[in-house]
């Protein structure tokens, strides 16, 4: 496990030394994210579900994620009721968590195809957290104001492409249908391109440039989502009466970097905040990066 670390670190570096050597530029990860998310990553999901047995108790996971989502959303309210408008919505719209890019690659090399089952299921939670509560609150303390726009949430929901193949993927699974060999065998082929693509971004997109004065909002939000994920993460894992890979699932996808996604968000409702948010986005990775080493030493 150790060694599949350092391979995954060294992917990160490589991709941020292409970045630092104008190999690559930032805008070129628009590129890579669209054939990750469109491409290698519903391959994954294809190949992981045709595979194993989903148990009836993963159907918890994404319902627990989406509750979570919820008690995140009302307590940040009141966490950051003193911060200006568009902070706190910038900080709402950070709920969700990066699994299909972060999560999946280091999963798969310490737990193999069973862990990416479970982290596959904590995503659909996290894709209605995201395109659901962050979309909403990000519309909502916007300097415009908007609406809630439902149509638009249930448009989003269905033009994901993860979120859909997580759900037919399942459907085939509990109705005992497999695809035709000849799929299978092409999907995990496409597959074996998502960890080195994802890695490759992760590290394509670091960038720690930030004015000091942005300092003390982010350790306020950091000490707000680690603090809350690491409560609940660990109650969860003491208390569920499930398996350990179920446990540990919802201890560390608890305490997962930001979704990427915020910053889209952040973009379409006109928000000053964008680069804070980047930013943010970016030390959580670092910082969950650690997390994940320490608690699969642990667990």
């Amino acid at each position: 496990m150790n060694q599949e670390f350092l391979y995954v670190i060294m992917i990160i570096m490589l991709g941020y030394l292409l970045k630092r050597l104008r190999v690559l530029k930032e805008t070129d990860g628009e590129v890579i994210s669209k054939i990750i998310f469109k491409i290698t990553l519903p391959a994954l999901v294809l190949v992981t579900f045709d595979s194993v047995k989903i148990e009836t108790s993963l159907i918890l996971i994404p319902v627990i994620v989406f509750i979570f989502g919820i008690m995140t959303a009302l307590l940040g309210v009141l966490f950051f009721k003193h911060e200006k408008r568009e902070l706190k919505g910038s900080f709402l719209m950070l709920s969700g968590f990066n699994v299909g890019l972060f999560a999946f690659p280091l999963v798969h090399a310490i737990w193999g195809v069973k862990g990416l089952t479970y982290f596959s299921m904590f995503d659909v939670g996290t894709s209605f957290t995201v395109f659901g509560i962050a979309y909403i609150l990000g519309s909502y303390f916007s300097e415009e104001g908007l609406g809630l726009k439902p149509v638009e949430i249930l448009k989003r929901l269905s033009k994901s492409v993860p979120l859909m193949t997580y759900i037919i993927a399942s459907i085939l699974n509990y109705s005992h249908i497999h695809l035709p060999d000849l799929i299978i065998h092409v999907a995990k082929t496409i597959s074996g391109a998502n960890m080195p693509l994802s890695l490759l971004l992760l590290g394509l997109y670091l960038n720690f440039k930030f004015e000091k004065q942005l300092i003390k909002p982010m350790l306020k939000f950091l000490t707000f989502r680690y603090g809350l994920g690491l409560i609940v993460g660990l109650a969860l894992y003491f208390f569920l009466p499930y398996g350990q890979m179920f446990r540990s699932t919802m201890l560390i996808g608890l305490l997962l970097p930001c979704a990427a996604s915020a910053l889209t968000f952040a973009v379409e409702f006109n928000y000053s905040t964008t680069r804070l948010i980047a930013i943010i986005s970016n030390i959580t990775i670092l910082i969950s990066i650690v997390i994940l080493y320490i608690f699969a030493n642990f667990i």
